[in-house]
């Protein structure tokens, strides 16, 4: 009788642990391979704030899945994020996310994809949220490479639809950070604004060291020199604010139309340097669409991290990665990106969103906004400013396609 209770016993416990291994949530670990110190820093924390947070989001409403992100300092250098990547992935991480700088993007890609070729079985994935030369989904496209940020053609391309409806605009002048977004960013604008509007005049167009200029006023002086009224530029980062600070005490009457104005520092910028609706901002998002559950979201954000959201595209990017995981069942990264593949989500503001298969290319809404002085009672400042974004044009994501070139090699 003893023995037989005992071996009763036994296999309950076995039918337990068996049933707790069963329930036991997917646990997906992800590296954030971005800059924790130097001219980016303010850029990255923020990045890996809203990772972090969103990660603790999906956890909570989702008991099947467990995700950990863990961040890693790669001093904005291509070589040593490729050290800091090892690193993680000796530590268990399957899944990398970049997004500042897309010299550094182009490093991961080659890395990853050659990883990946030499380990069947142990793949990693790398999902980019802000590495936006347009190469890293043409030439250089990758299977295990997916963008959720608009490359910087797609963002060129909105932006010079507006300006083709705004006349006034005449001189312009280009200013962007001498590495392959810089040149992407110039490169698009030249093209683009003499097919749509032939009538400007690019009266500059340079590049400056990244992260490496501590006052911006002689660039500056030479746009004021040049009688430009509007400036082009996809600085980020210590680049955008400190060049919105030069002109703020140089008095430069031009309007800015920035890929990242709203960067973390630059609404302080701008209002520091006394530029009310000056200067605009082309992204996937902004503190005041009305969708009240984006509005509702911004404000949850706010209060538990601190600061604003900067980066709308990573609510979106972790949203789809948990949506391809639960629906692959599995946290294979080989399972994950075919379920990733063509995936349709919906955007932190309620718009469809779509990977695109030949490239890997995220496409969703491309919304203009300026920074101004807004009724804080109603709607919400950046950066305790008083001032906020405040929407002045939006495409929708059908009208964003641009051709690529990928030819894409996919694991069989």
């Amino acid at each position: 009788m003893v023995k037989t209770l005992a071996r009763i016993t036994a296999a309950g416990l076995v039918a337990l642990a068996a049933s707790t291994a069963l329930a036991a949530p997917m646990s997906l670990k992800i590296a954030f391979v971005d800059p924790l110190s130097g001219g980016g820093a303010s850029t990255g924390e923020a990045g890996l704030k809203t990772f972090q947070f969103m990660a603790d989001q999906i956890n909570a409403k989702n008991p099947d899945l467990k995700l950990e992100v863990m961040g890693y300092d790669n001093k904005l250098n291509p070589q040593e994020s490729l050290v800091q990547l090892q690193k993680a992935i000796d530590s268990g991480a399957r899944v990398v996310v970049q997004g500042n700088g897309s010299s550094v993007g182009a490093a991961l890609i080659d890395f990853v994809g050659k990883y990946n070729d030499r380990n069947p079985g142990k793949e990693i994935i790398y999902l980019n949220y802000a590495a936006v030369d347009p190469a890293l989904t043409n030439a250089k496209c990758n299977y295990w490479h997916f963008r959720f940020d608009a490359n910087s053609d797609i963002k060129m391309q909105a932006l010079t639809n507006y300006i083709k409806g705004k006349p006034e605009i005449k001189k312009v002048y280009l200013i962007n950070q001498d590495y392959s977004h810089g040149q992407a960013v110039r490169a698009a604008a030249r093209a683009m604004l003499k097919e749509k509007r032939p009538d400007i005049q690019i009266v500059g167009d340079e590049v400056a060291p990244l992260q490496k200029v501590n006052d911006f006023s002689p660039y500056i002086a030479k746009i004021k020199a040049s009688g430009a009224d509007t400036v082009i530029t996809g600085n980020w980062a210590q680049d955008m604010a400190l060049l919105l600070k030069a002109a703020g005490d140089a008095g430069l009457p031009a309007h800015f139309y920035t890929y990242y104005g709203g960067g973390s520092g630059g609404p302080t910028a701008i209002k520091q340097a006394n530029l009310p609706d000056r200067v605009f901002q082309i992204s996937e998002g902004y503190a005041n669409i009305d969708y009240k559950p984006g509005h509702d979201f911004e404000t949850a954000f706010r209060a538990k991290t601190g600061q604003e959201l900067t980066y709308p595209r990573v609510v979106n990017l972790m949203n789809i990665l948990a949506k391809a995981t639960l629906a692959a069942k599995s946290t294979d990264p080989k399972a994950i990106a075919k379920a990733m593949d063509s995936i349709h989500n919906d955007t932190l503001y309620g718009k469809d969103s779509f990977i695109r298969p030949d490239d890997h290319q995220i496409f969703q809404p491309i919304y203009i906004s300026r920074f101004g002085p807004v009724d804080t009672s109603k709607v919400l400042d950046s950066e305790n400013t008083g001032w906020g974004w405040t929407g002045d044009g939006v495409v929708e994501a059908k009208d964003t396609l641009l051709p690529t070139t990928c030819k894409m090699d996919r694991p069989s």
